[in-house]
């Protein structure tokens, strides 16, 4: 499988995705390890081993890559050893220099706005669950890819709270890439969006909104079956799926 379309977004596995913008193809938060190879996400009411799929053969081919956080659910050893260091990474400034110290050359942290090949590349603000337990998870962001004719707007680990919304009213994007799964601990509320999350996103946007993270990370427990039971008009493909368009 490939993206061959000059706007598109493919499903990978978990939080991976491909997506196409003006014909440049950025790959977010890659995880490439082989089903079972990495732990547990510890203290959560599944023990299995990570990640519980294995990688969908899909054509991975990219022009830069995109990191949203550095937990290992959305970048772990097996893609920091297989991607080319040269690579250009954009990312969270707080972590530009963990990707330097890997070996990886051009790292372009976004404090707020960059452009690679004509798309401009927007960081957007995320909260990765509630209250204290948010804090402690450290910073998360999202970020909205603007061509020429589309507007893509991948939400990264967040809940839904009023920066989102925000975000929505600001870019209008065509596209919206949710991280779905509903993570969490044995204490606390959800790390990640849920059923009620996902459909305030839904109420509050005309684009077409999907939902990714979905069965592939011990700790994500809310299945895309019971996701699509619960939801209208929102897309929840299965790995390797093309999302958009």
């Amino acid at each position: 499988m490939s993206v061959d379309s000059e706007f598109s977004v493919r499903l990978v596995r978990n939080a991976t995705t491909l997506a196409t913008v003006d014909g440049t193809t950025f790959l977010v938060d890659p995880i490439f390890a082989d089903e079972g190879e990495n732990p547990p996400v510890p203290d959560t009411p599944n023990d299995r081993r990570n990640p519980l799929v294995p990688l969908p053969d899909v054509d991975l081919a990219h022009d830069a890559v995109v990191v949203t956080h550095r937990h290992p659910d959305h970048w772990d050893e097996a893609a920091s050893a297989a991607l080319d260091a040269g690579v250009p990474l954009f990312c969270q400034p707080e972590e530009a220099d963990a990707f330097a110290e890997e070996g990886f050359t051009d790292v372009r942290p976004v404090d707020a706005d960059a452009s690679f090949e004509g798309v401009a590349i927007h960081r957007t603000p995320g909260r990765h669950g509630h209250g204290e337990l948010a804090e402690e998870m450290g910073p998360v962001s999202g970020f909205v890819f603007e061509g020429d004719a589309e507007t893509l707007y991948v939400a990264g680990d967040t809940v839904w709270y009023d920066p989102v919304a925000e975000t929505l009213d600001r870019y209008e994007p065509d596209a919206v890439v949710l991280n779905g799964g509903e993570a969490q601990f044995e204490e606390g509320r959800p790390i990640t969006m849920g059923v009620e999350d996902v459909a305030a996103v839904r109420d509050a946007t005309d684009a077409s909104v999907a939902v990714v993270h979905m069965e592939a990370i011990n700790h994500c427990l809310l299945s895309r079956e019971e996701l699509r039971a619960a939801t209208d008009d929102v897309l929840v493909p299965e790995d390797g799926d093309r999302i958009f368009p």
